[in-house]
């Protein structure tokens, strides 16, 4: 059976990264290891690791902010905040939702199933009004003969057919026309790790292996062991501060892991940075006790997880919002962006540096900055101006001075 469907996949579908007409098969053409049952998104996010990672990757990317410009000629970009193109992503994608619980959902359905999709409403000039996510279950992308693409949507028992335009599609590595479902490419360590943590369930939770043994230099009647039995558990379940006293020639031998309930719980932990690898979440972010704590070398990855990690999503949303969202007039003369550089407010000190270092090195006016601090503009005269220092100045210049010796110094110009 493997074998035929890994010869349907060369020839028919052609394998994850193939190109075909019809249904686009998001999913792995045969198993790696045969008989590795799926659990399913549900499934899936039973498993803590699983759900960290989701919920970190998610929460930091709508968190930040979207923003549409008007793009001038002379290349500067101004905030198009009285645009639709502007409230839809920034403020309000559709009636019922927030902005960061629909990119919440998108991402979600992006970094499980290899693909997201949202409803696009337009007006009659063909601006987008709203956007609405489609479950990735509900949805199946079509190529039809003529190359182009369409959307069934499946939702209480109705069918919907939706042209390209009118769909956002988020993808996730792929052929380009559909991004390959991650939760089922890693169907092998989903399986592992529920299969550990029903292992883990059995041993440490109740009904488990027993903690210690109570032991007598005598045979008990067994209305006596039943009786002991049932005042050392009454002794055990009480308060956590308390002293047991034993009687007679009652002796208590506590227990110690066995080697094969050590191995389980190594394999938790393995099982714990191999889901880690999968998203590309720092263990550090699960809270992952087995590698660096926190004021350890922890900024470092937290700037490798945003470059490496974030920004690449950004970016793909990015693109797919002005190839699918935006009208052609509208690419014309406007843009969108993520705000990247929100990122930097949870660090004051890092957002002071690269504040003083933007407005002394002119690439920032004071004005732009303040935005970024959701501070009303300053109505000073230099406020949207770019200013920089200039006491650095070329070699051949030092000890020269400009205006005879008396006159002031200048500690920045105004460009």
């Amino acid at each position: 059976m493997a074998l035929l469907q890994t010869f349907l996949g060369w020839f028919g579908r052609g394998g994850a990264l193939g190109e075909a007409q019809g249904e686009q098969a998001p999913f792995p053409s045969s198993a790696l290891v045969p008989d590795t049952a799926s659990i399913g998104a549900d499934g899936a996010l039973q498993i803590s690791t699983v759900w960290a990672c989701i919920e970190r990757r998610a929460t930091v990317i709508s968190s930040l902010p979207f923003f549409a410009y008007t793009n001038q000629a002379n290349g500067q970009k101004d905030l198009a905040r009285d645009t639709r193109l502007y409230t839809l992503p920034h403020d309000s994608p559709n009636d019922r939702m927030t902005p960061m619980e629909f990119w919440r959902a998108m991402i979600m359905n992006h970094d499980l199933r290899g693909n997201a999709y949202a409803r696009i409403e337009r007006d009659g000039r063909g601006e987008a009004y709203a956007m609405w996510p489609m479950p990735a279950d509900q949805v199946s992308a079509f190529v039809l003969n003529d190359g182009t693409m369409v959307y069934e949507y499946r939702i209480d028992g109705n069918v919907a057919i939706l042209d390209a335009s009118n769909v956002l599609h988020l993808k996730n590595i792929g052929n380009g026309t559909t991004g390959l479902a991650k939760l089922e490419f890693m169907r092998s360590t989903t399986d592992e790790a529920a299969k550990a943590q029903a292992s883990a369930s059995k041993v440490f939770g109740s009904g488990g292996k027993p903690t210690g043994v109570l032991m007598v230099d005598s045979v008990l009647k067994p209305e006596q062991r039943k009786q002991l039995q049932e005042r050392f558990a009454e002794m055990a379940a009480g308060s956590t501060a308390r002293l047991f006293v034993l009687e007679a020639n009652l002796k208590y031998q506590q227990l110690s892991m066995s080697p094969e309930d050590q191995q389980l719980l190594e394999t938790r932990k393995f099982q714990v940075e191999e889901i880690c690898r999968w998203f590309d979440v720092p263990p550090v972010l699960v809270h992952h006790s087995n590698v660096t704590t926190w004021g350890s070398g922890v900024e470092q990855i937290i700037s490798g997880f945003h470059k490496f990690t974030i920004r690449p999503m950004l970016v793909n949303i990015e693109q797919a919002v002005r190839k699918r969202v935006m009208t052609a007039q509208q690419r014309a003369r406007m843009s969108v962006e993520w705000s990247f550089d929100a990122l930097l407010r949870g660090d004051p000190a890092s957002r002071a540096t690269y504040y003083s270092t933007a407005l002394q090195n002119g690439y920032m006016t004071r004005n732009e900055v303040r935005q970024l601090e959701n501070l009303p503009p300053d109505s000073g005269q230099g406020a949207n101006k770019l200013t920089a220092q200039s006491n650095l100045v070329p070699l051949d210049m030092l000890g020269k001075t400009t205006g005879g010796s008396n006159a002031p110094a200048q500690n920045s110009l105004t460009v």
